[in-house]
């Protein structure tokens, strides 16, 4: 035998062990206006359902509403409201379609839609509905995952550009020893001739470092690597 619907003057006065919707409080589902609440425990097993099927909270807008307090926010003159049968859930944390399948699957037959509000309502039925479906939301793209820079130690055109660094000041650091034993006595003149040599080495490295630092960069470019 299903459970018996009751009433209650105040949502303060439902006892503790007549509350058995764990995501739910007696305050979310009581009418906004009176603090009266209507508990049907069918319906409330059904929204406890909803919100299990859908893992992540539904926001209710409105639940239980009285008479008085239908009549005043323009509600329908025979609304599942005032049965405790009906829940307006905000869709700001929802997909409306994945929602509104859920709430089929779990009983609900009554669908009323208002994208403009940003909310459904879900009711016991009978099956029917209206209002116009929320319009399809973009499916978001993953991020694209972007190719993994290279360490500063490890880039190719660091290397590059360093080692022609570094050829060019060696380069430099000799012509200036050449001025240093040219002007030293005639004993070092016999080192003249293998400096020279080796000022022609480090500018060949330069040169080296500055092609390996170009074709790394256009490689790169090739592989969208930039």
């Amino acid at each position: 035998m299903p459970d018996p619907v009751r009433r209650f003057a105040h949502f303060r006065d439902v006892p503790e062990q007549l509350w058995r919707w764990p995501n739910f409080a007696p305050a979310e589902i009581a009418c906004r206006g009176t603090g009266q609440i209507k508990l049907h425990p069918a319906a409330l097993d059904r929204l406890q359902a909803l919100r299990d099927r859908l893992g992540k909270p539904l926001i209710v807008r409105s639940a239980y509403r009285s008479p008085a307090h239908n009549r005043n926010v323009g509600g329908a003159p025979r609304s599942k409201h005032m049965d405790g049968t009906a829940f307006d859930i905000a869709m700001s944390n929802h997909d409306p379609r994945t929602f509104e399948a859920a709430a089929r699957a779990v009983g609900f037959k009554g669908f009323g839609f208002y994208p403009r509000s940003g909310f459904i309502h879900i009711d016991l039925g009978p099956a029917r509905q209206w209002g116009q479906r929320f319009p399809e939301r973009p499916v978001p793209f993953a991020a694209e995952t972007p190719p993994a820079r290279e360490a500063l130690a490890d880039s190719r055109t660091l290397k590059g550009t360093g080692a022609a660094g570094a050829a060019t000041v060696g380069a430099a650091g000799v012509e200036v020893a050449q001025d240093v034993m040219a002007e030293a006595q005639a004993a070092v003149l016999p080192l003249m001739p293998w400096l020279d040599t080796l000022r022609w080495l480090f500018i060949a490295l330069a040169l080296g470092g500055i092609a390996l630092a170009v074709w790394a960069r256009v490689d790169d470019w090739k592989k969208a690597r930039r």
